[in-house]
């Protein structure tokens, strides 16, 4: 199978602002596999700094400027919410720094520099004996490592540490006691195009580059090799490029490299531990060629050079000839690398199983082939335990690095799943290409939106083949400005560019996790039922990426989607100044659809998330960047709607209406009137005492803390198929209602009662039980307006 015939088409000029993700999946009826699935990304975007570690910070409030203790109570990319030591649970005090303008420290600096130590005034007032405080702080050991505080790695993500113009040594693919030096010419994500020692201005040379991810096993810094007494040899494809002379002048440039204990210290943190194998050499077993990952075919284990690695070669009846021309291929492996399977795993897993070229029979029989070879299968024990734990299913999207050109991402769907493996059919493709098969946690596939993330161009389907088309009732004001295009990608190259220059990085973009605290107050729109069956959190990763999905969730969490969409929607100013999404939303089987701006820097998430909470009438920690535990910082457990919208939300008028500058542009006219029922006149109202850790778990489409008064006439705006909501309002089950009564009680009782009546128990005033539907603000308490009940009590 030549490389041209499946090389994707890289002369193709695709716009990438022409595909988008959502309308793709939408229009195949698919979903996108869940980013959490992709552990390589998500390592890539954690730094060291971890919440409960402390540090020293300067006090800037106090006229001296002396140091003080803090814990990190969460972080935000290089964004850092801190505490003061001494505070202990107040968080009324805390504080957001950025690490690359504070003046941070490791605990025990200031003593070491000579540095006064006093702690703010607050913390004074509230611990007499401070100093105490101070000895018990720096006694513990949990202080933040010196170089994420200070140095060139202050402030980075670690796929922001290798950097264009950085060394780095690569091992050999078939020779672990082998390395050669390459030089980082571009930083994608933490994806790296490496340019390899003594092929500079051979652009065009097909074996210069290699495209490797951060995290690859095979790459080290500076310097590995001499310090593990490996050679350092250039690659078989690229000897006849120079003298032998003219490669020792560059293995010498290699060793003279500097060591730099940043980037050794990130090559070997979270790096497993390669096991002990027990191959041993002429053993068969099925694999899978990395250059080739089309088949499973028979393959042999031909050298073993420690109890770490071994060598495994592609079966080839063909002989030498052939194999010198691709055939037989060789790869470096060990006890856990993927694409190596016991003997008869295909059968077992029902795949077919590729014999190895020259092979003479119909079929293939491993106990035949076994007995011609004279060879013996690997057994069982020899590979590690199949586990199945991980997200991906069949029919899921993704995107995936091409192997037969590395420079290539496309769109790919899941096709097929056996174990750990997951078989992917790429789109984009000049010629049409076999399967790949791939480890669930190889380092060449990646969530969906990766490349729009990172300014780099993905690969698509020219024409995708849509089923059916649906109508869509498009939710927009009238005069709405435009939102931000996506920038091309030649622009997001440039500002990753310049970030990396700045040393600010991909951490400028990067949304912390979005923490769903579903025990805190809903407000009137989101069922809370609902919220609680949401994921914990969702993110880290890219801000517009995290906070769309979290809209999304939430929006699918209300009772009335389309509702809580156009609450949403970005009005005529766009306060944020951020990113447009087209967020949609499904109601009563309509589809509506409407333009939100999301916030683009991690700096602006916090205040995002509480306004956004503020503006749906709950509680401003809902959701957010910060974990409710017990106790809500708001006290919102004991606020009723009425209260609530007091403190955080804005009053709304009973009839909201169609808002100025809206419009509907449904077809259909002008909808007409349904009748409405006239409501009583409510007298009074017995509250029924609530439980803050009850969750409200009310059907979706139940009047109970849908906002039913004050969505009477939204939905007029928004889809002509509401005239049946406007006579589907019922009485309140939670509340007890008098009868209408005269505006001036009779000043005796009536002398016959009435035997259709029944007079209930008075009961003493309290909460809610359903805090999503708290008492109206028009619920009065008129005591002295029954006979029987007087001013001082019930």
């Amino acid at each position: 199978m030549s490389h041209e015939l499946l090389e994707s088409d890289g002369d193709s000029s695709q716009d990438v602002s022409d595909f988008n993700w959502d309308e793709y999946l939408e229009e195949n009826e698919a979903v996108s596999v869940p980013h959490h699935a992709f552990k390589h990304v998500d390592q890539g975007l954690q730094t060291g700094l971890t919440p409960g570690m402390k540090l020293e910070v300067c006090v800037r409030s106090e006229s001296d400027q002396p140091y003080w203790v803090a814990t990190i109570i969460t972080t935000c990319g290089q964004l850092l919410l801190l505490r003061y030591e001494g505070y202990q649970d107040d968080r009324r005090a805390d504080f957001w720094c950025d690490i690359m303008t504070a003046d941070l420290h490791p605990l025990g600096w200031s003593r070491e520099q000579g540095k006064p130590m006093r702690p703010p005034e607050g913390v004074r007032e509230k611990q007499p004996d401070w100093e105490g405080v101070l000895e018990k702080a720096l006694a513990e050991k949990c202080t933040a490592p010196a170089n994420l505080l200070e140095g060139p790695q202050r402030g980075k993500d670690p796929v922001d540490l290798l950097c264009p113009g950085c060394s780095v040594e690569l091992q050999d693919g078939t020779d672990p006691a082998v390395a050669w030096g390459a030089e980082v010419e571009e930083n994608v994500g933490g994806r790296l195009r490496l340019r390899l020692a003594g092929t500079e201005g051979l652009s065009l040379h097909p074996h210069s580059t290699r495209w490797v991810y951060y995290l690859h096993p095979c790459l080290h810094p500076p310097g590995w090799a001499k310090k593990h007494g490996h050679a350092l040899r250039p690659p078989s494809a690229l000897v006849s490029l120079h003298t032998e002379e003219e490669w020792d002048e560059v293995r010498q440039r290699i060793i003279g490299q500097s060591d730099d204990n940043a980037l050794s210290d990130e090559f070997s943190k979270d790096r497993p531990a390669i096991a002990a194998h027990c191959f041993a050499e002429g053993m068969k077993l099925e694999a899978v060629d990395p250059a080739s990952p089309f088949c499973i075919s028979p393959a042999t284990v031909t050298k073993v050079f420690s109890d770490q690695y071994f060598l495994v070669k592609m079966d080839d009846l063909r002989g030498d000839d052939s194999a010198s021309e691709g055939g037989g291929r060789s790869f470096l492996c060990h006890r856990d690398s993927p694409g190596i399977f016991p003997a008869q795993w295909s059968l077992k897993n029902g795949l077919s199983l590729s014999p190895p070229p020259g092979y003479q029979g119909q079929d293939f029989d491993w106990a035949d082939y076994l007995k011609q070879c004279e060879a013996e299968a690997a057994p069982q024990n020899c590979f590690p335990t199949e586990q199945s734990d991980h997200s991906f299913k069949v029919a899921m999207n993704l995107e995936a690095v091409n192997p037969l050109s590395p420079e290539h991402i496309h769109v790919a769907t899941v096709t097929k799943v056996k174990g750990q493996h997951i078989w992917l059919s790429l789109e984009g493709l000049k010629q049409a290409m076999p399967e790949l098969i791939v480890h669930v946690d190889s380092l060449d596939i990646f969530p969906v939106s990766w490349c729009e993330t990172n300014g780099y161009p993905l690969l698509y389907p020219i024409k995708p083949k849509v089923e059916k088309q649906r109508k869509v009732a498009v939710v927009q004001p009238e005069k709405q400005q435009a939102p931000p295009k996506s920038s091309s990608p030649d622009a997001l190259k440039q500002q990753i560019s310049s970030q990396s220059e700045t040393g600010q990085g991909n951490g400028k973009y990067c949304c912390p996790k979005i923490y769903f605290n579903h025990r805190c107050f809903s407000g009137p729109y989101l069922n809370k039922g609902r919220i609680a069956e949401l994921p914990q959190c969702v993110g880290p990763g890219n801000c517009v990426l995290v906070l769309k999905e979290v809209l999304t969730l939430l929006i699918n969490s209300a009772y009335k989607p389309s509702r809580v969409l156009r609450e949403l929607q970005l009005d005529q100013e766009g306060r944020w100044h951020g990113h447009g999404e087209t967020l949609k939303a499904k109601y009563k089987g309509k589809s509506y659809r409407a333009t939100v701006e999301i916030v683009r820097t991690a700096d602006r998430v916090a205040e995002f998330c509480r306004k956004t909470c503020i503006k749906l009438e709950c509680c401003p920690n809902l959701f957010g960047p910060r974990m409710v535990l017990e106790r809500c910082s708001e006290n919102c457990s004991v606020l009723t709607k009425t209260k609530y919208t007091y403190y955080y939300g804005k009053k709304k008028s009973r009839r909201v209406g169609r808002p100025p500058g809206g419009h509907s542009n449904l077809e259909g006219g002008v909808k007409r009137r349904g009748r409405r029922r006239k409501r009583r006149k409510q007298l009074f109202v017995h509250k029924k005492r609530r439980s803050s850790a009850s969750l409200d778990n009310t059907p979706a489409g139940s009047p109970q803390g849908s906002g039913e008064e004050e969505d009477l006439d939204d939905e007029d705006s928004l889809s002509d198929d509401t005239g049946s909501e406007l006579q589907d309002d019922q009485d309140d089950s939670e509340y007890s209602v008098g009868k209408s009564q005269p505006p001036t009680p009779s000043p005796s009782p009536p002398t016959t009662p009435r035997p259709t009546r029944k007079r209930r128990k008075p009961r003493s005033p309290s909460y809610s039980d359903d805090e999503n539907h708290p008492p109206s603000p028009k619920h009065k308490i008129h005591r002295s307006i029954l006979p029987g009940v007087n001013g001082t009590g019930w």
